[in-house]
């Protein structure tokens, strides 16, 4: 499809405000945490975040919401001006609070959440403009976006009119459900529910693939679903069509969750609107998830992140690094060249792993390899090594540095613990001096890169 998607995304609108700081003591008045707060972000929630990443993604994106006539009202009817989004559908009701969530954060963890908010339906006659306008519009878009946050717009007459609207005009509905009775959906194309939430509403434990079955079958059956969807997490996301599809998350640096259930549902729709297949939705959503998580608060996910994921050799940049690891983590270091990967670097690098929480190996450039081994290394590129290197279990992040020694590298990640092999038992370790704590491990006797090697070549 040449022209962009048009999405109209319907649902609770919220202001999410975030300050960020550090905790160096406890209060005098009481025992309590001080944040000395560094930083304050203001940003689009709830169903803003799904514009957000709808636009992040390529998408002409239209609303229909209730904001209050206040400040937070304000603040979201500008900034939604400022995104391009089309502001037809947007009605202000008098004396209503738009839902606003502050959340202060020290170290990485959020530290206590603040809302003020009015979670009743929204009066008769904001419902009714909402639905008069979304029937102006409907023409004009290819699908609709439910996002329901239990704030009061999407109330059971309205959710109902919106979805025979839509259908009735062969768009695709897709809805981010809220609460355990999902009949107010009943006839949507799509709902995308997490596992937690499909068990409340299904009343079906899942722990298998047969109770998880089961619980897909029955949301597809009872609310007359096109597709039954349940969002797993870890376990990554399951889909019902004709046949059950369980896709594994693919997913390696999890660093908050915030926000994926809207990219996976802007993912989702993005790509049928496209004319992908179910499967190849839920695929392209389970990479964008992979994205968003991997970023600390709710990142708007772009294609170019997706295709980036596509082609990433496992490597990544010091900065992106430093960007992404956590501060209440314990950090482990090490490096080589690890050419022809092997049984021995497999336990080097599993042991290394059980001295913290991340592991960060840092791999010798083609051009370094080249200088310490010989001109006849590496045999393989710096791109195979990584990949090869990335998908083993223990390793966190691999990261490339040119020099003879990784000690800038080190020098920039201030690890707690360094590791290096017990051929340095007596000898200087570079970074030693930075490090907090240094642990040699043993090579596994008889495995090396050069045996491989004279035995492939003799």
């Amino acid at each position: 499809m040449s022209k962009k998607p048009n999405i109209l995304v319907i649902g609770d609108l919220m202001v999410d405000h975030y300050l960020y700081g550090t905790v160096d003591r406890i209060s005098p008045e009481a025992p309590v945490q001080v944040v000395d707060v560094k930083r304050e972000e203001i940003l689009m929630g709830g169903a803003g975040n799904v514009i957000n990443n709808l636009l992040s993604l390529g998408a002409k994106v239209g609303v229909c919401s209730v904001i209050g006539d206040d400040e937070g009202g304000e603040f979201l009817h500008e900034r939604l001006g400022q995104k391009g989004v089309v502001k037809e559908g947007l009605v202000t009701q008098k004396k209503r609070k738009t839902s606003h969530k502050s959340r202060l954060i020290a170290s990485h963890q959020q530290i206590v959440r603040i809302d003020k908010e009015d979670k009743d339906n929204i009066s008769k006659g904001s419902s009714d403009t909402i639905l008069l306008r979304a029937k102006i519009v409907m023409p004009f878009y290819d699908a609709v976006v439910l996002s329901d946050y239990g704030k009061g717009v999407l109330t059971t007459r309205l959710t109902q009119d919106i979805i025979n609207l839509a259908k009735s005009q062969n768009k695709l509905v897709l809805v981010d459900p809220k609460g355990s009775d999902y009949s107010k959906y009943k006839g949507a194309t799509i709902l995308t529910p997490n596992k937690k939430e499909a068990i409340e509403s299904t009343g079906i434990e899942i722990k298998d693939d047969e109770s998880l079955t089961e619980a897909l079958k029955k949301l597809k059956d009872e609310i007359d679903l096109d597709y039954s969807v349940i969002t797993l997490s870890e376990e990554g996301i399951a889909i019902l069509d004709k046949d059950v599809h369980k896709l594994p998350t693919v997913a390696k640096d999890v660093f908050d969750v915030t926000g994926a259930g809207d990219t996976v549902i802007s993912a989702i729709t993005i790509s049928l609107v496209e004319g992908k297949s179910i499967k190849e939705a839920v695929e392209f959503a389970n990479k964008a998830a992979a994205v968003a998580v991997s970023h600390v608060g709710c990142y708007a996910v772009k294609k170019e992140d997706i295709d980036s994921l596509d082609k990433d050799s496992g490597v990544v940049s010091l900065d992106k690094l430093l960007e992404l690891l956590p501060k209440n983590k314990k950090i482990v270091f090490t490096n080589g060249c690890f050419d022809i990967l092997h049984a021995g670097h497999v336990k080097y690098i599993k042991e290394a792993k059980s001295f913290g929480d991340i592991l960060i190996v840092g791999l010798n450039a083609d051009e370094s390899v080249k200088r310490l081994k010989g001109k006849n290394r590496p045999i393989n590129s710096s791109d195979d090594r990584a990949t090869v290197l990335s998908a083993l279990e223990a390793v966190d992040f691999v990261v490339e540095f040119s020099e003879d020694t990784p000690y800038e590298l080190i020098k920039a990640i201030k690890p707690d613990v360094l590791v290096k092999g017990g051929d340095y038992k007596g000898k200087e370790v570079v970074g030693s001096d930075i490090a907090k704590e240094t642990r040699l491990v043993q090579f596994v006797d008889g495995k090396s890169t050069t045996n491989i090697i004279k035995r492939c070549i003799s």
